[in-house]
């Protein structure tokens, strides 16, 4: 067997033992439904796991309550400049990720990534309730600075301890619930938020008389604190098992500089690593150019009025999750190729993305939005899985922390650059097709700027699979 190195003391830095996955056997399954209840059923009858997906359920759903609350405080105290107050706070939240994500994974790495998770939940909750004293917008951007270099440290973290605590064949599984944890709060979160401005008012009537006051937004801050401070008690009840011998004692001696670079340049030399992290990185500049320019697509190009931006913001999520769903019940029958399937899902995804942009129905719009948004779900799932599977545990912290920089990095350069490339196209379609419309073989197809952006961007995802596809070819010669 395996001999666990010896306690040392410090943060972090103590022995860790080595545990088997004897509580997620392989499930055996008779039928398709029965077998697919039995492995999500498995999943939640393992403590720590169970442990750990409801800890990330309460925290983001306390986040987004929290998240709400901030914005509604930036506008009002931005004033007349309300907008550009929302954007500097929501700004502050992608700014650390860009310097110290990487250094984020570092830490992660090094010490121990239980403790790590449950530092950050501590200081997030106490930021939050800080944030109950501050009235000035200076205040707010700090505040949501420090958040997100916690948030950069806790992430990385989770993704990093998942694949100890669940076997292999249960990780997409594993991977779909998290997506569910972290973003299927948000509609909850938003009539929570609606629902404290009654519990305000309720509160308010018994405090009066003690000179107290509570308004929508603190009440939704001071829950929001208290939730960290719940996953915070969660995680640190769960015994996060190691599959390999941490020699602690030479990481201390091994500078943070030196370790960063190791993990960079182990990114750089692996081709599956970075088959998918080029893949979900760069084809995110292509996907998210939807957002920015949606609502331009909907009303000039589609005609759907007012509402065909939510119609197609509505499709777009109503597919990410049967995308997430589907690719669960997809793998519960036999055992597949993951870098297959993630090979194949890109082309899926350039391809739906340029029909739907050259669609004139709103209608037929929304359907291959919803079938785009059902692959876009589905690589997601499977990117996590197979750097979970590919990447060992010691290497696991600066993998994810690199993934999350460039994410954010792809998504905030897509946000910026669509409308601009938008009306570049605009004018350039204008002058060399006067109206924008060009006659092929007796039929009229309108080339306005935000068609051709969403066209780019199909191209881009397009070259981001073609990328991956040559980096997992390299590696299986």
């Amino acid at each position: 067997g395996v001999i666990p190195p010896p306690p040392v003391p410090g943060f972090g830095f103590s022995g860790e033992q080595v545990i088997a996955h004897d509580e997620l056997a392989p499930a055996t399954e008779t039928d398709g439904q029965s077998g697919e209840k039995t492995r999500l059923q498995r999943l939640f009858d393992t403590p720590r796991f169970r442990r750990m997906w409801f800890a990330m359920v309460v925290s983001s759903f306390g986040d987004w309550v929290g998240f709400v609350a901030i914005v509604a405080i930036a506008d009002r105290v931005g004033g007349s400049s309300g907008e550009a107050a929302v954007a500097l706070v929501i700004g502050a939240r992608m700014i650390p990720g860009f310097f110290l994500g990487p250094l984020g994974g570092v830490a992660v790495d090094r010490f121990d990534r239980r403790k790590v998770m449950v530092c950050c939940d501590v200081g997030r909750g106490l930021v939050i309730a800080s944030l109950i004293a501050v009235h000035s917008l200076a205040g707010l951007f700090v505040a949501s600075l420090v958040l997100e270099m916690l948030t950069l440290l806790w992430t990385p973290a989770k993704e990093a301890s998942v694949p100890a605590l669940v076997g292999k064949e249960f990780l997409p599984n594993a991977n779909s619930l998290s997506l569910v944890a972290a973003y299927g709060t948000f509609p909850l979160a938003t009539i929570t938020y609606a629902l404290l401005a009654t519990a305000a008012r309720v509160l308010n009537k018994p405090l009066d008389s003690l000179h107290l006051s509570l308004t929508q937004n603190r009440l939704a801050l001071l829950f929001d604190a208290v939730t960290f401070l719940l996953s915070a008690l969660l995680i640190s009840g769960i015994s996060i098992p190691t599959t390999y011998k941490a020699k602690r004692l030479e990481k201390g001696k091994v500078g943070a500089l030196t370790e960063l670079r190791e993990g960079l340049a182990f990114i750089r030399t692996s081709p599956r690593v970075r088959a998918v992290i080029t893949g979900l990185s760069t084809g995110l500049i292509g996907g998210c150019m939807v957002v920015p320019l949606g609502q331009k697509f909907a009303r000039t190009v589609l005609h759907g009025g007012q509402a065909g931006y939510g119609f197609l913001i509505t499709a777009l999520g109503l597919g990410v999750a049967s995308g997430v769903v589907g690719l669960t019940f997809l793998l519960r029958h036999r055992k597949y190729d993951f870098q297959l399937l993630f090979t194949r899902c890109i082309p899926c995804i350039a391809s739906l993305l340029a029909v739907t942009a050259a669609m004139h129905n709103i209608n037929l719009a929304m359907l291959f939005i919803f079938f785009f948004g059902f692959f876009c779900g589905a690589i997601y799932v499977l990117g996590f899985t197979i750097l979970q599977v590919e990447v060992s545990e010691e290497m696991r912290g600066r993998t994810f922390a690199s993934l999350y920089t460039l994410v954010r990095f792809c998504v905030l350069l897509a946000l910026i650059m669509a409308p601009l490339l938008s009306t570049l196209f605009q004018r350039l379609s204008e002058r060399l097709f006067g109206d924008a419309v060009v006659s092929i073989a007796g039929f009229e197809l309108a080339l306005p700027g935000v068609r051709l952006t969403l066209w780019l961007g199909a191209f881009i995802i397009f070259i981001a699979w073609i990328g991956a596809r040559r980096a997992l070819h390299m590696d299986r010669k």
